[in-house]
């Protein structure tokens, strides 16, 4: 029998020796990939996990970003579509000069009274934070120390700003994207050792 040496579990198993091995020693030290596990297993799948939301986040914010830049380029066509629509769903005289009030259409109506120079803004800013988060979820999959850093600080720069929406109005889906924001930090921080 043969010992071998379990390089995932660290333990010995004796084995019988193969019939036909491919080599006649065993690889040096540096040829062989060591398998993660404890701490570092654990490290990695929890950064994958981050960078899966972010990469959810660099989508959703990437399709909001072509969307204005769509809705900005089209606002004239769009507007005449959405008033029509309206009042011939409502049988309504719902127009520019004769706004509804209150409600969804009311805030759709209000996206037409915009500049398209504020919408362009908006879309810039939408897909700058895209490709922050798009970036934040390349480095974390890959494990690497600037991303952790990256992370850490747009997640607490962002921080005051969702809790200022949670203080205007409480949603689970507020509350829920501020837990998760804070456990990420939370964990960035103390299991990384970020400082």
């Amino acid at each position: 029998i043969r010992w071998y040496r379990c390089v995932r579990c660290d333990s010995w198993l004796p084995l019988a020796p193969p019939a036909k091995p491919k080599r006649e020693l065993p690889p040096s030290r540096e040829e062989i990939e060591l398998p993660l596990r404890g701490k570092a297993l654990r490290d990695k799948v929890v950064l994958r996990i981050i960078a899966i939301d972010r990469a959810i986040h660099f989508l959703v914010l990437g399709l909001l970003a072509s969307a204005v830049f769509l809705f900005a380029a089209h606002e004239v066509r769009v507007r005449d579509v959405f008033y029509r629509v309206v009042n011939a769903v409502q049988g309504t005289n719902v127009s520019p000069a004769h706004p509804s009030h209150g409600g969804f259409l009311h805030t759709l109506e209000h996206l037409f009274t915009l500049k398209s120079s504020t919408l362009y803004l908006v879309a810039v800013a939408a897909a700058a934070y895209a490709l922050l988060e798009g970036a934040e979820a390349v480095g974390l999959w890959f494990q690497r120390r600037w991303a952790e850093y990256l992370t850490f600080v747009a997640t607490l720069v962002f921080l005051p700003y969702e809790i200022y929406e949670l203080l205007r109005s409480v949603t689970a889906l507020k509350v829920a994207a501020l837990a998760v924001n804070l456990l990420i930090a939370f964990y960035l921080l103390f299991a990384k050792r970020l400082f």
